[in-house]
C-alpha cells in the first residue's frame, strides 16, 4: 500500500530500520557484517526460435532465419552478453562495443566505452537491442551521490543508449544508485529492476563497545536521517544537457511488513528514443533477486536465504522470513499491461527458497511457484547441526486482487533433496530434485485448485536446466553422478514425456571431465529446432591434443581441449554427437596455449557463431568447417582476451 505522504513514509521507514538494526549495521546491506546483498541476477529461458518471438522492431524483414536470446517467456527479451537481429551481432568485450555485420563477417563498428567515459571499463555488460538502437546496462562501481555528510561508498548501475546506425555513439548515458537485479524488453520498452540500500553512515565504535552500544548508536543515526537517504539519486545526460534527481517518495509503496534495509525500483524506458530520461522510477520497500516477466505483468521476487533474523527490536518481523523464522519466497507483481512506468498490482508469500526465475510461471491468471525448504546436505557430510530435512513443493496463487492467495499446493517432492530445475509448459511442470539420485517429477496442474504428481523417474546423475525440443521431448543439461551421488560431467540428457505418467530418459551424451557454463546459466544454451541442434559451451582439463576430435571420442577421455561448443543432434531416437568447435588459440604472445572460454553460441542462416571475450568465430552450420575468425582488440591494438 502507499504511504501518507512523505512524512509519514520517512517516520515509517525510520521506524522499520531501527526495529531491524543490529550492532554492525541492517541486514542484507553491502558491507554490513549483519548480511550480504544480493547480487545482480541474470536471466534465463527458452530461445526465440528463428527471431519468430522477437518484436517486429527488433527483427527487420530482410534478416535471415536466426537464434535470438535464450529467453523464457516468448516476446520477453532478458540482457544478454551478445545481441542479434540476424543482421549484425552486438558484444562488449574488453570495455569496447564490437558490431559485427553477420553477411560480411567483418567488424564494422567499435565503441572504446572507457574512451566516451561510460564507466564501465572491463566489467562484463549486457545488451538490449530495438531497431537501431542498443542499451548497455552494467552495475558496479562508485556513483556520485548528492552533497551533504560523508556517506560510505555507494556503487551504482550504469545504462548506455547507443545508436548503432553507422559508427556506433552514445546518445544518452543513466546512473543510478543500486545493483542491477535483472531487466525485461517488450518491443522498444525496457523495464529495469534496481535494488538499494540506504546511505546511513554507522560510525565506528572503539574497542570493548558492547553490541547493545552500538545498536543505540546505529539507531541514532536512523532516527536523523532524512527521507533522500532511502531514495536513490540517479544522473542522466543526453549531448551536453545532465539532468539528476531522486525517485519521488509518492512512487514508493510497502507491503505489510519490511526492514527498512532495501529498496526495490522499477524503471521504465523507451529504446524508441534518443534520451533515456528520469527512468519514471516506481519502488517498493522490499528486497528482490530474481525478476520474471510475461506480457502483461512483471513479477520480483525474494528469498530469505541471506537474510539474518532482526537484532534488538524484540518482536520486529522483516521481509524473506516466515513468523517462524524460517526463509519464505516474497513475491509482487507489477503490472505492465499499459505504456509508462508499471503499476503495483499484487504480493504474496509461499514458504522456501526459489531457484532462479524458471521457478515461476504466470498461466491463466494464476502463478506457479517451486520452492525448496530446510537444508539439503551430502550423504558422507551428514546433517549440520539443527538442520531441518529439505522438501520441495510447488504452490499455485491466484493473481487476482491486491493479494496473491493460495490456490492449491503439492508438497513432499524429493525429501531430503533440493530442486535443481524446473520448467513450466502450460498446464505441466517438471521439477528435477538431487542429492543421491535424481527424481525428474511430472506434474499436471490443469486444475489450480488440485495440481497433482503424475509421474516420477529416478536417474543417476541431475539435470540443472530443461527445456523444450517438443510436445513430447525435453532436454536436459546437467551432471552425470554415480549410484552414491558423486558428481562427474557434464551431461545432456533426452526425456521422453508423452505420458506424462511414465516419463522415460531415452538416451544420454555425457564428457566425463567437462563443465558447461549452459548448467547454470541457461543464456548459454542454443537448441536449433530447424536442425535438431543443440550447442553447449565446455570446458576440459588436460592436455589440447594435436588435432581436433570428435565428440564421441573426447566422451571417451578425459583429454581435450581447454575449451569449445559442443554440437549435438537430437532427435526422437536419441543423441549423436556432431562435432566440437573450438576457437583458435591466441595465447601466442604468451607462448602458451590458450583457447578462450566460448561464453555465446548463436545461428544466422547456415552460420553457426561461437562468442568469446577474445572473438567471433563463423562456422559452416552442417560441417562446422571455419568460415571466418574475427578477433577482437583492446583498445592500443592488445588481445581482448
Amino acid at each position: 500500500m502507499s504511504f501518507h505522504g512523505c512524512g509519514d513514509e520517512l517516520a515509517a521507514l525510520r521506524r522499520a530500520a531501527e526495529a531491524s538494526v543490529g550492532p554492525f549495521g541492517l541486514p542484507g546491506v553491502a558491507g554490513s557484517a549483519e548480511g550480504t546483498a544480493y547480487p545482480a541476477g541474470r536471466a534465463a529461458g527458452a530461445p526465440t526460435a528463428a527471431g519468430a518471438d522477437a518484436p517486429a522492431s527488433v527483427a527487420p524483414a530482410a534478416a535471415p532465419a536466426y537464434s535470438g536470446t535464450n529467453d523464457y517467456q516468448a516476446g520477453v527479451d532478458e540482457p544478454d552478453l551478445v545481441k542479434t537481429d540476424g543482421r549484425r551481432i552486438v558484444t562488449v568485450a574488453g570495455g569496447v562495443l564490437q558490431v559485427i555485420d553477420a553477411a560480411s563477417r567483418t567488424v564494422t563498428g567499435r565503441l572504446d566505452l572507457d574512451a566516451v567515459g561510460a564507466g564501465i571499463g572491463y566489467q562484463p555488460a549486457n545488451l538490449l537491442l530495438s531497431g537501431d538502437h542498443a542499451l548497455l546496462l552494467s552495475s558496479g562501481g562508485p556513483v556520485a551521490v548528492s552533497a551533504g555528510g560523508a556517506p560510505p561508498p555507494v556503487f551504482g548501475s550504469r545504462l548506455l543508449l547507443v545508436d548503432l546506425a553507422g559508427h556506433p555513439r552514445v546518445m544518452s548515458s543513466y546512473r543510478i544508485e543500486g545493483s542491477l537485479v535483472d531487466a525485461r524488453q517488450i518491443g522498444p520498452a525496457v523495464r529495469v529492476v534496481i535494488g538499494s540500500q540506504p546511505r546511513l553512515n554507522f560510525p565506528a565504535q572503539p574497542y570493548g563497545t558492547t553490541d547493545a552500544q552500538r545498536v543505540v548508536a546505529n539507531r541514532a543515526v536512523i532516527r536523523h536521517a532524512g527521507l533522500d537517504a532511502w531514495l536513490p539519486n540517479y544522473e542522466e545526460t543526453s549531448g551536453r544537457v545532465t539532468s539528476t534527481g531522486h525517485v519521488p517518495c509518492s512512487a514508493v509503496s510497502r507491503p505489510a511488513t519490511y526492514s527498512g534495509a532495501n529498496l526495490l525500483t522499477v524503471l521504465t524506458f523507451d529504446l524508441a528514443s534518443t534520451a533515456l530520461g528520469s527512468g519514471d522510477g516506481v519502488a517498493i520497500v522490499a528486497d528482490g533477486n530474481t525478476v520474471y516477466g510475461t506480457g502483461s505483468s512483471l513479477y520480483v521476487a525474494s528469498d530469505g536465504r541471506q537474510a539474518e533474523a532482526p537484532m534488538g527490536g524484540a518482536g520486529a518481523s522483516m521481509s524473506g522470513r516466515s513468523a517462524a523464522g524460517q526463509p519464505q519466497t516474497e513475491i509482487y507483481r507489477f503490472d505492465i499491461t499499459h505504456p509508462g512506468p508499471p503499476r503495483f498490482a499484487a504480493g504474496g508469500s509461499v514458504p522456501g527458497y526459489l531457484l532462479d526465475q524458471y521457478a515461476l510461471s504466470e498461466w491463466r491468471g494464476y502463478l506457479r511457484i517451486a520452492t525448496t525448504t530446510g537444508s539439503s546436505w551430502a550423504i558422507a557430510d551428514g546433517p549440520p547441526p539443527d538442520a531441518r530435512t529439505s522438501s520441495s513443493a510447488v504452490y499455485v496463487l491466484s493473481t487476482r486482487g491486491p493479494v496473491m492467495r493460495l490456490a492449491g499446493h503439492i508438497a513432499g517432492l524429493g525429501p531430503t533433496e533440493r530442486i535443481y530445475a524446473v520448467r513450466f509448459i502450460g498446464p505441466v511442470g517438471y521439477v528435477v530434485t538431487f542429492r543421491q539420485t535424481d527424481p525428474l517429477y511430472t506434474l499436471d496442474l490443469s486444475d489450480p485448485a488440485q495440481p497433482r504428481v503424475r509421474g516420477a523417474v529416478a536417474l543417476t546423475g541431475y539435470s540443472a536446466y530443461l527445456h523444450p525440443a517438443s510436445d513430447i521431448r525435453l532436454i536436459g543439461i546437467g551432471r552425470q553422478a554415480d549410484a552414491m551421488g558423486h558428481v562427474g560431467g557434464t551431461q545432456v540428457s533426452l526425456f521422453d514425456v508423452s505420458d506424462l505418467a511414465t516419463p522415460m530418459r531415452l538416451a544420454t551424451f555425457a564428457l566425463a571431465a567437462a563443465v558447461s557454463d549452459a548448467e547454470f546459466d541457461p543464456h548459454a544454451f542454443l537448441y536449433w529446432p530447424g536442425s535438431h541442434l543443440v550447442v553447449v559451451p565446455v570446458q576440459v582439463p588436460g592436455p589440447v591434443p594435436a588435432a581436433p576430435v570428435t565428440p564421441g571420442e573426447l566422451a571417451q577421455s578425459p583429454d581435450g581441449p581447454h575449451s569449445g561448443a559442443l554440437v549435438l543432434r537430437i532427435d526422437d531416437s536419441g543423441i549423436t554427437g556432431t562435432g566440437l568447435v573450438s576457437q583458435p588459440d591466441t595465447g601466442h604472445a604468451s607462448g602458451l596455449a590458450w583457447f578462450p572460454p566460448i561464453e555465446r553460441s548463436l545461428i544466422i542462416g547456415q552460420t553457426l557463431w561461437t562468442i568469446s571475450n577474445a572473438g567471433a568465430l563463423a562456422s559452416d552450420l552442417t560441417t562446422l568447417r571455419q568460415l571466418a575468425w574475427i578477433h577482437f582488440a583492446r583498445p592500443g591494438g592488445t588481445a581482448a582476451h
